[in-house]
């Protein structure tokens, strides 16, 4: 793995105050060091050194929600792998099994300064698998996993009627929905609890191995969180209710009428991965699609990632996401944020990415001009340390 040196670079760490003029080394994958010019190592101890020329260096953007991969571009039924939607709880299903990692958006990512992205099951059913979060980077999807499961999917609302609906069974109501939510997970609760059993007496006999209730273990004893995909705001107190119940951590995904109940979700400490909102009301649940949303919740005190919901919105249009948020009131800095540091704090990984700190993942993005400037474009995506777009100069 080489040593690569940035210098003459505008400095976005994220999580401390920008450098106007600086430098940032990486090396074995790692950050090294960064700081003023005036600290800068010599150049010939580095095996790659990029002038930045002005540009800005921030972390590597990180899309929170994805159906990356799952979704072939330019394929119909043949690259749809999202939806497992013969069973409406399907918690086995690990995304990890559907991705694609030849597909061209991975690509695209990279030349957008996308470097990690949280990749999801779809919202056919009331409970669809296990998320991964996964780099950009790379043609095993094995060696590109960060954390896998990383959440539970799980989804309210109009996917999971439509879907059903049409097929004729359940669910065809919210209720019905949130009933399946509810039975698979106390299914799971005495499941584990017959294992603990086994495992303490000798004399009791283990369950049988249930692939569906032992998916659910980690989400259970609070390992990982569950992701719930939700527009309007009963949908989302349908979450939280369900959540409150079975002592689970929730993250609200979309979370359309989130700014309507700002205050509620602040109050209780509930994330939300917010959007896709350069998008069309496809539904009637998105009748209060607006752009306004991240601002409104973040500025309540909710914690806020915007994400592209790709292939809804292409993750390559990610940070256009977040400067459309920015001109709609978002302040910013945690419009970056959004697409930076508070996707890894979401995703329980800021030990490793999100920001420009000494020992984290050498994952950087390079800009000719500030991120949110109409004309800025990518100049270098490094990744793990390793340089994979650089654009033509």
């Amino acid at each position: 793995m080489k040593k690569v040196l940035i210098y003459n670079a505008h400095l976005m760490p994220m999580t401390d105050a920008a450098i106007a003029c600086g430098f940032l080394a990486a090396e074995d994958g790692k950050i090294a060091s960064l700081g003023e010019m005036s600290d800068c190592p010599a150049q010939d101890g580095f095996d790659v050194c990029v002038d930045a020329a002005g540009g800005y260096l921030m972390p590597g953007l990180i899309d929170a929600h994805t159906h990356l991969g799952l979704y072939e571009d330019g394929l119909g039924f043949e690259g749809a792998d999202g939806n497992e939607d013969t069973d409406p709880a399907t918690p086995q299903m690990r995304v990890i099994d559907g991705i694609n990692p030849m597909e061209r958006s991975f690509e695209e990512a990279r030349a957008a300064g996308v470097t990690c992205c949280a990749v999801s099951p779809g919202s056919a059913n009331p409970m669809g698998g296990q998320i991964a979060v996964i780099k950009t980077s790379g043609h095993w999807v094995d060696r590109m996993i960060v954390q896998q499961p990383a959440a539970i999917k799980c989804a309210l609302g109009e996917n999971p009627k439509a879907v059903y609906h049409d097929k004729d069974e359940t669910p065809v109501t919210r209720m019905a929905t949130a009933a399946i939510l509810r039975e698979t997970l106390k299914k799971a609760q005495e499941y584990d609890e017959r294992c603990r059993r086994a495992q303490e007496d000798p004399d009791e006999d283990a369950p049988d191995y249930e692939i569906k209730y032992d998916a659910l273990l980690p989400l259970l004893h609070g390992e990982i969180p569950a992701h719930i995909h939700a527009h309007r705001a009963d949908d989302i107190f349908t979450g939280l209710r369900i959540c409150k119940e079975f002592g689970i951590r929730p993250v609200i995904v979309h979370g359309t009428e989130g700014h309507k109940i700002a205050e509620d979700l602040a109050e209780l400490g509930v994330p939300v991965l917010s959007g896709p909102f350069l998008t069309d009301r496809s539904k009637p649940e998105l009748r209060d699609l607006t752009e306004r949303s991240p601002g409104l919740l973040s500025a309540a005190g909710v914690k806020v990632a915007i994400t592209t919901d790709h292939p809804e919105t292409p993750v390559k249009y990610l940070r256009r996401c977040a400067a459309v948020a920015a001109e709609q009131g978002m302040d910013e800095n945690e419009a970056l944020r959004a697409i930076t540091c508070y996707p890894a704090e979401i995703l329980g990984l800021s030990d490793r990415i999100g920001a420009l700190k000494v020992g984290l993942d050498a994952d950087l993005a390079l800009f000719s001009d500030h991120p949110f400037a109409f004309r800025s474009h990518t100049v270098l995506t490094v990744c793990g340390g390793n340089i994979v777009f650089e654009a033509e100069r």
